[in-house]
């Protein structure tokens, strides 16, 4: 294990960035040695301090940019650099997606060892306020004498002090400080550990994490902000199963699909995709990649609360949607039946164990659609290529988990690599979300 080692010589060093980490950092090399820098981009002559040690790389602050980029804007946010939400707001957003296509590429060919027959135009929507989903990390700091809320700083375990965010979805945007004035007034201030916002198409909720029971006190504080800023506020005393609303009358979480005339509805703590602008137009490609037709069946794997089967049901004979969140599950066929639709049918299963000899492996498909977690499909790719799906479509939140599935799936069981492209699901972040089409040889 790599330790930091003593930092004697603080002097300054002009470096050329070479290229950007995976997680956004500036890369250069000095005598051999990496060295890792925030906010510093590929091209440009930085002047750096280091400031951590370890055996096989080094990490360094920038100082003065000498030579910048020509892709390097003005961060619109006034909290960049400190607040750890953001790692590319100083760079143009078209640059950011030529980076996350590059290292996609790249991940193919050096995890999976394959090559995408085409690459796809990069799928955006929205650049700013596009976050509907935010954990909010909450801290009451004794010396201020306020909570503060917001995301961690940078490269540290702290809450930033946020007086606002640029991609936090409205209403929750302007909502830190009046969020930090009403904790700030509660007797369990030191006792709320974090805020969970969801923003729907209908209502905002807030779900607030409270290691302690609120007294009537601070109860009927949480029902003046909730009518101050029309939003609905839930408490979580203990795990998602303790999630209750603070008012009875709380209506429910709803988003709209709406090439589809889908609604669905979702509870505030169920994982929906967090950009909402790009979710809508990512179902539609990815229907579109797998060309489902009325005389199709089709395995949807890592199905959630029904988000890409019930607009595939719109188009094909029969859809199979399967998933390990059992209350996702239930959610899934309320929302099917709450659309009208009867040719949806959901399965609990855990797909990152063995499903071998489950019934649903015997049944045949035309099409399947992958939506795994980081972790990736590995499991059930074996069940999928036996399914005698002619195509595949992939979505994927990691690059390396994709290149790694996408390699068994063209080297062991006969597809090919059609198709490959990145989506931007977080504008302004190193996270590399993709899509890709897979077709039985």
């Amino acid at each position: 294990m790599s330790r930091p080692g003593p930092l004697r010589n603080r002097a300054k060093e002009v470096v050329t960035v070479v290229d950007l980490s995976h997680e956004g950092r500036g890369v250069a090399r000095i005598d051999g040695k990496t060295i890792f820098i925030d906010d510093a981009l590929p091209g440009e002559i930085v002047e750096v301090v280091r400031v951590r040690r370890l055996r096989n790389y080094d990490e360094a602050r920038l100082e003065r940019v000498v030579e910048p980029s020509p892709d390097r804007i003005e961060p619109r946010c006034t909290h960049f650099g400190i607040c750890g939400g953001c790692a590319l707001q100083h760079l143009s957003s078209e640059r950011q997606l030529a980076i996350k296509e590059k290292q996609l590429v790249e991940e193919l060919s050096r995890i999976g060892h394959v090559e995408p027959k085409a690459i796809l135009a990069p799928l955006k929507a929205q650049e700013w306020n596009y976050r509907r989903r935010a954990r909010l990390g909450v801290r009451w700091v004794f010396k201020k004498e306020r909570a503060l809320v917001g995301f961690r700083e940078r490269n540290t375990s702290f809450i930033a002090d946020l007086k606002s965010c640029a991609v936090l979805q409205s209403p929750v945007d302007r909502l830190l400080e009046p969020l930090s004035d009403l904790i700030s007034g509660l007797s369990v201030r030191a006792k709320v550990a974090q805020i969970e916002a969801a923003v729907a198409d209908n209502r905002t909720a807030l779900v607030f994490r409270v290691l302690e029971s609120p007294n009537a006190s601070d109860r009927d504080a949480l029902a003046r902000f909730q009518a101050q800023y029309d939003v609905q506020v839930y408490l979580q005393p203990g795990g998602y199963d303790t999630v209750e609303p603070l008012s009875a009358d709380a209506e429910p979480l709803r988003y709209r699909l709406p090439r589809f005339d889908l609604e669905l509805q979702f509870e505030p703590y169920d994982f929906v995709q967090v950009n909402q602008a790009l979710n809508i137009v990512m179902t539609e490609r990815a229907v579109e990649l797998l060309q489902v037709n009325s005389s199709h069946t089709v395995l949807d794997l890592f199905c959630g609360l029904g988000n890409f089967s019930l607009p595939l049901a719109r188009r094909a004979n029969r859809v199979i949607g399967l998933e390990a969140d059992a209350g996702l599950i239930e959610r899934a066929r309320a929302n099917a039946r709450r659309n009208g639709l009867t040719n949806a049918e959901f399965i609990v299963a855990d797909l990152a164990t063995d499903q071998r000899g489950a019934p649903w492996t015997s049944q045949r498909f035309d099409r399947v659609l992958l939506d795994p977690p980081r972790a990736g499909a590995r499991e059930v790719l074996r069940i999928v290529a036996g399914s005698g799906a002619q195509l595949i479509v992939y979505v994927s939140c990691h690059p390396g988990s994709l290149a790694r599935d996408a390699g068994i799936l063209v080297r062991e069981f006969g597809y090919e690599l059609l198709s490959a492209g990145v989506m931007d699901m977080f504008p302004h972040t190193a996270h590399v979300e993709s899509i890709a089409v897979f077709e039985r040889k």
